[in-house]
């Protein structure tokens, strides 16, 4: 049965005891976030995802977003929701309270933007590019850039995109050739041509403001002549009201795998005149930098999407095999067909699901704990190590999760047999949906160029080495009940090490550390996933050992210290043989020509 429940006790179990969010309220800044009033939040959240956006899931996916006479449609549900979702300020708990927002820290409006992904996907995506413009322009608009736009953009009144590659560029970004001319009024004429704009276009708000990444005349070539500009769709009135459209139109949508109710748009600008109206952010040639402001906000909620859409599918799955009836059981009499769950296999990858889904969202939510206290810490030692240790994590997030997500719903087909692989049961539609998340906002495979090539050297690699030391410190704390875990979990954190001076010791060869990037993200990954985890298990036995469990019964404690083992047993040794493929070196790699590759 395709439902969705907000696993809010899994949720809250993590702001308490993994990435406690004690440690932000202490902060001035983020004080009125205490716990009874995140509570309350995150309850009428769910309530609002499972009720209200999740049957809308299922829908969108059959009716689709459609293309009419130049403007897009969207699936019925969505115009209703989405004024729901405007009307109780979901879109502005993160955002500061000086453009109406709930400035609330990162951490609970990731909790939030999670249950709303496992709802809908397709729904979340335009809700997650309007934040990631509002926490851009709110760092590097102009003071009457913020007061035209952000109030409106902060309640979803008005939506925002992110316009970065073009048909020949792709990953590219450098090769953009979209112009911009200067106007005599201070303006700029946008010229060009844009493809996968998510949200670019859509009838779910009145106006759409595009962040848009061109070129001005005379411009050094690749990202370092790229500027940013704020182009709407309507020009505004003097007094605030919208005014003319814009010359900005929508070419097509593409036909696409997954997320069909999310339109996928390729976008024209100045087709129709001397170009689109547009206003620069920032300096000249500096877009790019200002760009990654929203591209690493971006990167984080599609790391989340990863959990969100594995999360979704264990639901399914699970629901499935406890109704499934098929085969003995251990224990069945004969004759008697046994619920699937009963079957080994079956357990073991409801397990995998759940102990990955937990490490995922133990991931994660460090990532935004660690935004939140470098944006709010008072003291600049400390958001500057917590800045290094959130870029760290932001590529393990977006890579680990979305390659997971890809993974665990695929397995969520596998628990259902062959009705998984039929539409009418929904789970397929998850693995359609999830498949995007590994490729957008750059590719995974970018996401481990930029771990090996940008953030191991941080401090000449003294950062990267801190951090382990800390996860060691953490697994030689574990209580005596969690020795099992903390023995597996110390191999691997010593395994890592040894690949992470081999990175080291081969950078003047940098194909061969090139070549060992992705099986790396995986293995940073998967034991910062493990070093969770572990967390999780030393607070549960804790709460264990005091008799006093507070909200949370002995039953899910308990299930706590066995995912933990769960995942030191049976996942984590991929560490070991990971590791081989990290220092293989890139030889092979170019070993054969394309010709010998052919068939």
């Amino acid at each position: 049965m395709d439902t969705y429940s907000a696993p809010l006790r899994d949720i809250r179990f993590v702001l308490e005891h993994v990435t406690p969010l004690s440690e932000l309220t202490a902060l001035e800044d983020l004080a009125h976030a205490e716990s009874d009033l995140v509570a309350g939040l995150l309850e009428e959240a769910g309530r609002f995802a499972a009720q209200a956006i999740a049957p809308t899931n299922r829908e969108g996916d059959q009716e689709h977003s459609r293309l009419v006479d130049g403007e897009v449609k969207t699936p019925e549900s969505f115009k209703r929701v989405y004024q729901q979702y405007v009307e109780a300020g979901w879109g502005a708990v993160q955002h500061p309270a000086e453009f109406g927002g709930g400035a609330f820290p990162l951490t609970v409006a990731n909790a939030v933007k999670e249950m709303i992904t496992s709802a809908n996907m397709s729904f979340s995506l335009g809700p997650l590019l309007t934040t990631g413009a509002v926490y851009l322009m709110t760092h590097h608009a102009s003071d009457e850039q913020q007061q035209t736009y952000l109030s409106k953009m902060v309640s979803g009144e008005w939506a925002g995109t992110m316009n970065l590659t073009e048909p020949q560029a792709g990953s590219d970004v450098g090769a953009t050739t979209t112009k911009a001319e200067p106007a005599d009024d201070g303006t700029y004429r946008i010229t060009g041509q844009k493809i996968y704009i998510t949200y670019g276009e859509h009838d779910l708000t009145d106006q759409i403001v595009h962040l848009v990444l061109a070129r001005l005349p005379d411009a050094p070539p690749g990202t370092k002549g790229l500027s940013l500009f704020i182009v709407p769709k309507y020009l505004m009135n003097e007094d605030g009201s919208l005014g003319e459209r814009n010359d900005v139109q929508v070419v097509s949508l593409e036909h696409k795998l997954g997320i069909h109710a999310s339109p996928t748009c390729v976008m024209a600008y100045g087709e129709n005149s001397d170009g689109a109206v547009g206003e620069l952010v920032g300096e000249p040639n500096d877009g790019m930098r200002l760009m990654f402001r929203m591209m690493n906000d971006a990167r984080l909620g599609v790391g989340l999407q990863g959990l969100a859409i594995s999360e979704r599918a264990y639901q399914q799955a699970l629901d499935y095999a406890k109704e499934r009836r098929q085969g003995r059981g251990p224990t069945s009499e004969p004759g008697e067909q046994a619920p699937i769950i009963e079957h080994a296999d079956v357990r073991r990858m409801l397990l995998t699901m759940k102990a990955y889904i937990d490490a995922m969202r133990g991931l994660t939510y460090a990532n935004a704990h660690a935004l939140d206290l470098a944006e709010h810490h008072p003291e600049e030692a400390v958001r500057d190590q917590q800045q290094k240790l959130a870029d760290l994590l932001t590529p393990l997030s977006k890579a680990w999760c979305t390659d997971l997500g890809v993974e665990l719903t695929s397995l969520a087909i596998q628990v259902h047999g062959g009705m998984g692989y039929v539409e009418e049961t929904g789970v397929a539609q998850h693995f359609r949906d999830a498949r995007i998340a590994p490729i957008y906002e750059g590719t995974n495979g970018i996401q481990a160029l930029d771990l090996v090539g940008r953030k191991l050297p941080y401090d000449g690699g003294a950062f990267v080495k801190g951090v382990l030391e800390d996860i060691r410190a953490e697994v030689e704390a574990l209580p005596d009940a969690c020795s099992d875990i903390a023995e597996r979990l110390a191999a691997a954190v010593d395994e890592l090490a040894q690949t992470t001076e081999w990175l080291f010791a081969h950078r003047d060869t940098i194909n061969d550390v090139l070549a060992g990037a992705t099986p790396y993200l995986r293995m940073f990954a998967t034991v910062v996933g493990g070093w969770q985890l572990a967390k999780a298990a030393a607070a549960a036995q804790q709460l264990l050992d005091d008799g006093d469990t507070g909200t949370f019964s002995e039953d899910f404690l308990q299930a706590k210290l066995t995912l933990a083992r769960f995942y030191a047993t049976q996942l984590l040794p991929q560490v070991h043989g990971l590791a081989p493929s990290v220092t293989a070196g890139a030889d092979d790699l170019y070993a054969v020509t394309a010709e010998q590759l052919a068939p």
